[in-house]
């Protein structure tokens, strides 16, 4: 005889009702998270459990979802971009492994119902930002949630796997400095994530020790040109040097560099801006004074490995953060608690090329 699937359980709702609190105190109660007193955490468990309740009864679906909930109200395809579309591939071989199917979200679905009743056993959020509604409501039904990037206001409890951002900024700028630059941009300012603030707080931090001004140069998606730079490579303080906190970032400059004769360490000769051709305004060197300018950007893109020139990296090893953050949320899933909660830190990795090395090399 076929086998029928067991009866649903009691709800957060059920349980609230009966112990005549919120379905939020439910959720704190059961999954030890919130500033509760111990008295009601006691007893909204014992009526849980007096219900059948179980406030992690395994996986019942053995499919997890993953989202990229940053811009939640735009329409854009995330997997375009390289560092989502390998974390994906990663998470899905990782979800496989451990005998889950994996279900990816679309990105402009942050305020729709479907998040009260998506059929998972748990969630990963990617770059989920403050006041993040799709978190409000994955909390607010008790399903597990594991964060790749910091959550903005953590509870406790929470587990999310990130990079140091702070040691990985100030690396990229040591190794800037250590070959000419004296000014440094930083092209970020666009997400609302934890990722974007930490990099650019690491970077004022690390100008305001050497008594330099920031220069912040605002990033746009669709300005493939590079005209964000416009005013900054034609201005009497122009600088030698730019880090690109997104993916699109590098190619954006390599534009812009272009366009007003600005020579990056290793272009071939006959392009605009290198030393020696008429019309350019570059002399050899690296420095923003004399026409140089050295380039790093964050990207998982291996094309930067091959344009003309080969670009320097910053690798955030989406692979290793996709695996641990699946295994992480597997393990909650199935045991209803997280071994240690905080962060799982994954080393970045830069990738020195031409864009970023002395020009006295070239």
């Amino acid at each position: 005889m076929p086998e029928h699937p067991p009866a649903p359980g009691p709800t957060l709702a059920d349980i609230a009702r009966a112990a005549e609190v919120s379905t939020a105190t439910v959720s704190h109660a059961l999954n030890g998270t919130g500033r509760l007193g111990a008295s009601t955490r006691r007893r909204v468990r014992e009526v849980a459990g007096a219900l059948g309740y179980g406030a992690r009864r395994g996986p019942r679906t053995r499919t997890l979802g993953v989202a990229v909930t940053t811009y939640a109200g735009d329409a854009w395809d995330f997997v375009e971009i390289a560092y989502f579309s390998r974390l994906l591939t990663a998470a899905t071989s990782a979800a496989h492994a451990h005998g889950y199917a994996l279900t990816t979200l679309p990105a402009d679905r942050g305020a729709e119902p479907l998040w009260h009743t998506l059929s998972v056993d748990g969630m990963l959020l990617l770059d989920s930002p403050a006041g993040d509604p799709v978190l409000r409501a994955l909390r607010a039904r008790g399903l597990p949630v594991v964060f790749d990037g910091r959550p903005p206001d953590p509870w406790p409890g929470d587990v999310w796997v990130d990079n140091d951002h702070t040691a990985t900024t100030r690396e990229v700028l040591d190794h800037l400095a250590a070959s000419g630059a004296r000014r440094i941009a930083l092209h970020s300012g666009y997400g609302r994530e934890f990722y974007t603030g930490a990099v650019t707080s690491a970077y004022e931090q690390w100008c305001a020790e050497r008594g330099l001004a920031p220069l912040l140069v605002p990033f746009a998606p669709d300005d493939t040109a590079g005209h964000a730079f416009d005013s900054a490579f034609t201005g009497p303080d122009r600088p030698d040097a730019v880090y690109c906190v997104y993916d699109p970032g590098g190619r954006q400059v390599l534009a812009a560099a272009a366009r007003h004769g600005l020579r990056i360490p290793g272009s071939a000769p006959g392009v605009p801006g290198v030393p020696g051709v008429p019309g350019t305004p570059g002399t050899p060197g690296g420095s923003g004074r004399d026409g140089g300018l050295l380039l790093v950007c964050a990207s998982e893109d291996p094309a930067y490995a091959e344009t003309e020139p080969a670009v320097t990296t910053v690798t955030l090893d989406p692979e290793r953060i996709a695996a641990s953050a699946v295994s992480v949320l597997v393990n909650l899933i199935e045991s209803g608690h997280a071994e240690t909660p905080g962060q799982r830190t994954v080393p970045a990795g830069l990738r020195v090329r031409a864009s970023s090395l002395p020009p006295d090399m070239y």
